[in-house]
């Protein structure tokens, strides 16, 4: 038997290694988990997770004309059920723990490249009026997904994370005959919810208090971060209609601002952001408030600010209905009867059923 030379051992090496390099990229982009090349093929089966890794690809290869976006306030709305209330054609892209800026650049790019989408549905979380414009929870992108360079895709063909649980994960459900993942289901949540779960995560005494004043400073921050993250955005795609609307928390997020003396200061702030969203004529703008059977009833929270499917879907229906449209002459009034409810409610009977829960 012929002795192999060490070199030749070293480029067979390399050749092999070469070989499972060019199979490994190949793979992926022909099953392509993340859609970053080309949209979902027939005869494959999906699982879409990840939404930092999925949404942009949505936006490049499907087809709509319609798209829902937010944080985990989104996260349990159901497409087929704005299609079916707005005939429409929708995906969803929600991003948890998004701040502002982070939403507007993933729909900057989607309505960059689907002229046809016309209609959005965007959460504004109220949470996040105060803000600064470029605040963000995460730091870690892929972006290398998110732009047109293929030089910089090797993250991505070369990912041992991705080629497990999405290239093999998505052949292992083709074989084994499973369905994909339905927009509906895509991003969707299931929490307990009710009175215990909610007050078992709130805690008063945690909190400080603080001025209540809505200075200069809080002024500028709210129009910074809606103008750069909301307005631009809306501005620049004036033929798409944006329906928006403030994320309505639980009356233990409102004990939160009561107590700690910022409720004034976060009405300011809305009062702020409603006029500046008012002056866009392709904004329709909603607040639901004054849904007060929904935000006073613990049982359709899972804690004091996210709320059950069932929410998500009243939501759709409030405002196919246009229930709670903000204009411009019905603000102020809404303003005063949110202020009135609010500084006025009794939360101490929270607190007593938070002893009775202790």
């Amino acid at each position: 038997m012929k002795k192999q030379t060490p070199e030749k051992w070293f480029f067979k090496c390399i050749l092999t290694l070469m070989i499972l390099l060019i199979l490994t990229a190949f793979m992926t982009i022909l099953v392509d988990p993340f859609f970053h090349y080309h949209r979902p093929l027939p005869f494959l089966t999906y699982r879409l997770y990840e939404e930092r890794y999925t949404n942009d690809g949505i936006s490049r290869h499907f087809d709509f004309d319609a798209l829902i976006t937010g944080t985990s306030m989104a996260q349990n709305f159901k497409p087929s059920e704005m299609d079916a209330l707005f005939d429409t054609h929708s995906v969803k892209e929600t991003f948890s723990g998004a701040g502002y800026r982070e939403l507007a650049e993933n729909l900057d790019r989607a309505l960059s490249r689907n002229r046809e989408l016309k209609s959005v549905l965007w959460t504004l979380d109220y949470n996040g009026l105060l803000r600064s414009a470029d605040w963000a929870q995460y730091e870690e992108y892929p972006t290398y997904l998110y732009d047109d360079n293929p030089f910089n895709d090797a993250p991505y063909l070369f990912n041992k994370s991705i080629f497990y649980h999405g290239v093999l994960h998505n052949l292992i459900m083709t074989l084994s005959g499973a369905p994909s993942t339905t927009m509906d289901e895509y991003s969707a949540w299931e929490r307990e919810t009710g009175i215990d779960r909610v007050l078992s995560s709130y805690d008063r005494s945690e909190l400080k208090r603080e001025s209540g004043e809505f200075r200069q400073q809080d002024l500028e921050t709210v129009t910074e971060t809606i103008t750069s993250n909301i307005i631009r955005i809306v501005n620049k795609y004036p033929d798409t209609t944006f329906y928006i609307f403030y994320t309505p928390l639980s009356i233990c997020y409102w004990d939160s601002y009561h107590f700690s003396n910022t409720l004034e200061r976060q009405i300011c702030a809305e009062q702020t952001a409603t006029e500046l969203l008012l002056a866009c004529p392709n904004v329709k703008l909603y607040n639901f408030f004054d849904q007060y059977d929904v935000i006073c009833d613990l049982d359709y929270y899972s804690d004091g600010g996210h709320y059950s499917a069932e929410i998500n879907s009243r939501i759709l229906q409030w405002i196919s209905e246009d229930t709670g449209l903000v204009t411009e002459e019905n603000y102020l009034e809404r303003l005063a009867q949110e202020r009135a409810f609010y500084q006025n409610y009794d939360y101490e009977s929270l607190h007593s059923l938070s002893r009775e829960q202790g």
